[in-house]
């Protein structure tokens, strides 16, 4: 077992890393940047080394700068959290070749599955499905006319260096087509520093289902079950929930046992996620593969009570897993709803500043993963995200009624911040999302003010 667990990250993921951390008795590195220097994992880490000024690409994004403080630290191990330089491949080699280790899948499985077209046929390759659309990137307006007259429209164009929903366009009008693939392929060179991008056919009202594995180096491998995560804006997640509810259980077994032998298929190792558009019928089809801890992985947590964290740390260490899949036994409804600092009135523009209150909520089944206090000053060089409240409870409508309370317990308040908790509330009440026939259109319904029909969905069976 490793001694020293530097974390590659900040915000609520370090913080929360650091507990688990701690509870296992394992000694935490923070690193942070000069506007990360009063963040809460400073204070909760036993050691913090800065690394650079505020972008991240000079700090949490700089390789040298965080194997530097690794050395410096004696660290033998660095989980990386999610985002920034948790999917980066050259990353886990030179920590590899440093003799650390890095918490996350092999650097050759991680870049197989980072190219997002590669991993289409990949997995079909092991019988997992896929919409009609290229394994290989399209680089060519030619090529792209070609595809795009095969598979029909409306198609999506998306980078393969991608993930995180951004480097996405959707087309439904073939005169903008070529005009869309030259913008999508700019896009993805300034997001990503690669230009490639692949198609695929666009499903116009699906829900988004997600599956999280755990595997170790000796070919065991579980799932914990699924969670939904259709509510979104711009491809970006904002409600997520397990189980995802109103889904037949047969699907969710075919769903669940895909998922379990794509990571087998490929030698996968770790923690990962499954994305699956879920359309009509009993039609589900892979989106792509996550080589990171999810930001919801709370839900998953909750309904089974095993701590994906604690069990990263284990598998990187060379442990077998200690669970099978009979082991694995979801209870009750999880759902998580992200508190970012953006206003909703403004088109979600983010609104940093100082927390001059910040009240969370607390009681039964309730969890808060925030690295916020009141005096803190949230700063505008990173993502928004300022908390996530999760809760869970015996079924769906004691989840949601859990969750409606938590968010009005929630009060953050400073000069020109405000919140999404209102937008949250209103979106509990929504009527598709509370007989769950919700799908990736919810948001831009309830934006565009559509009533669409609300008869119930069927339970599961």
């Amino acid at each position: 077992m490793f001694e020293s667990v530097l974390i590659a990250n900040r915000g609520e993921i370090a913080v929360r890393i650091a507990r688990t951390c701690r509870e296992m008795g394992l000694r935490t590195v923070a690193v942070y940047s000069t506007v990360d220097r009063d963040s809460a994992v400073v204070r909760l880490a036993d050691e913090a080394v800065q690394i650079g000024p505020g972008p991240s690409r000079r700090s949490y994004l700089s390789a040298p700068a965080i194997i530097e403080a690794a050395r410096r630290t004696g660290a033998d191990a660095i989980h990386p959290g999610y985002g920034f330089l948790s999917e980066d491949p050259d990353f886990a080699e030179i920590c590899e070749a440093d003799g650390i280790t890095f918490i996350g899948p092999p650097p050759a499985v991680m870049a197989a599955l980072g190219d997002k077209a590669r991993t289409r046929g990949i997995m079909a390759g092991l019988g997992l499905p896929v919409l009609p659309g290229t394994t290989d990137a399209v680089e060519s307006a030619a090529h792209a006319r070609a595809v795009a007259e095969e598979i029909g429209f409306p198609l999506i164009i998306k980078a393969v260096a991608g993930g995180g929903g951004r480097g996405v366009r959707v087309v439904r009008d073939p005169a903008s087509f070529l005009g869309e693939f030259a913008a999508a392929r700019a896009e993805a060179q300034l997001l990503f520093g690669d230009n490639r991008v692949y198609i695929e056919r666009y499903l116009e009202s699906a829900r988004h289902v997600e599956v999280q594995v755990l595997t170790d180096r000796y070919g065991n491998g579980i799932h914990l079950g699924e969670r939904d995560c259709s509510v979104q804006r711009r491809h970006q997640k904002l409600i997520e929930e397990s189980p995802a509810p109103g889904l037949p259980q047969h699907m969710v077994d075919r769903m669940t046992a895909a998922a379990v032998t794509g990571a087998l298929g490929v030698g996968y190792v770790g923690a990962g996620t499954f994305e699956f558009l879920v359309g009509g019928g009993d039609d589900f089809h892979l989106m792509e593969v996550n080589c990171r801890l999810q930001v919801e992985h709370p839900v998953s947590e909750l309904v089974t009570g095993v701590d994906l964290v604690r069990q990263q740390i284990l598998v990187a260490a060379g442990e077998r897993l200690a669970l099978t899949q009979a082991d694995v036994t979801p209870r009750g409804t999880a759902i998580e709803c992200r508190l970012n600092v953006e206003d909703p009135a403004r088109g979600f523009v983010p609104t940093p500043g100082e927390l001059t209150r910040f009240d969370l909520p607390a009681g039964p089944f309730v969890r808060v993963d925030t690295h916020g206090y009141a005096g803190y000053r949230v700063p505008a060089d990173y993502d928004s995200l300022l908390a996530k409240v999760v809760v869970w409870a015996p079924d769906r409508t004691q989840a949601l009624a859990r969750m409606a309370r938590a968010l009005d317990e929630c009060a953050v308040e400073g000069p020109g911040v405000a919140t999404t908790r209102d937008f949250l509330r209103s979106t509990l009440d929504h009527p598709l999302f509370r007989a769950a026939k919700h799908d990736t259109s919810l948001v831009d319904t309830m934006l565009t003010g559509l009533q669409p029909d609300t008869t119930e969905a069927p339970g599961r069976h």
